[in-house]
């Protein structure tokens, strides 16, 4: 049972791996993501930006720097698809608006996210970053809410869901705004991904 399982969600990752449903993009299609059948913690994020996209590594820049460091995690745990999953609203990088990187592409999430959260089964706690992932996580029927309400009422989801902020070096000045942030979250956060993964 437990191998029909891994190698459904195998060809599934496979599946979307070689998705072009967004043949458009400024750099082409290269969905970029990281599940396993076994996976852990889920991080629900927005999507790939222009050096994930180059390298096809998820996270593999300043931004990825910051989201282990408030994990408390290292490249070696982030990276190991049973302990987390990482499936972004878009899987391919969306190209650059005025001010960042565009949002995920629209066909994304109704094309693939539910059969892939399917495939999730060991999951036990979601991070949801930013504010895609937020209007898709936390329920349609939800009061619409800036990222820092949504994270501010971190509590209402816990230890399940946890919303929060982008880490791109871009929310230095949010952080500096929600000192609450590293001073209450970030431990709690810790000590539950130590709890899961170890």
């Amino acid at each position: 049972m437990e191998a029909d399982v891994e190698e459904r969600v195998e060809e599934l990752l496979a599946r979307v791996r070689a998705c072009t449903l967004c043949d458009g993009l400024p750099l082409g299609p290269r969905p970029i993501l990281q599940a396993s059948d076994a996976s852990r913690i889920l991080i629900a994020s927005q999507a790939p930006g222009r050096r994930a996209h180059e390298r096809g590594v998820p996270f593999d820049d300043p931004s990825g720097d910051r989201l282990r460091e408030w994990l408390g995690v290292d490249r070696t745990a982030f990276y190991d698809a049973s302990k987390f999953a990482i499936v972004p609203m878009g899987f391919c990088f969306p190209g650059t608006g005025r001010a960042g990187d565009l949002p995920p592409r629209a066909e994304c999430a109704p094309a693939w996210r539910e059969e892939l959260l399917a495939g999730l089964p060991e999951v036990r706690l979601t991070l949801v970053v930013g504010q895609y992932a937020q209007e898709w996580h936390l329920g349609p029927t939800r009061p619409r809410r800036s990222v820092s309400a949504a994270v501010a009422s971190w509590g209402d989801h816990w230890p399940e869901v946890l919303p929060l902020p982008h880490p791109s070096p871009r929310n230095q000045r949010w952080l500096k705004e929600h000192p609450w942030f590293e001073a209450d979250v970030l431990p709690a956060l810790r000590e539950r991904v130590a709890a899961l993964v170890g």
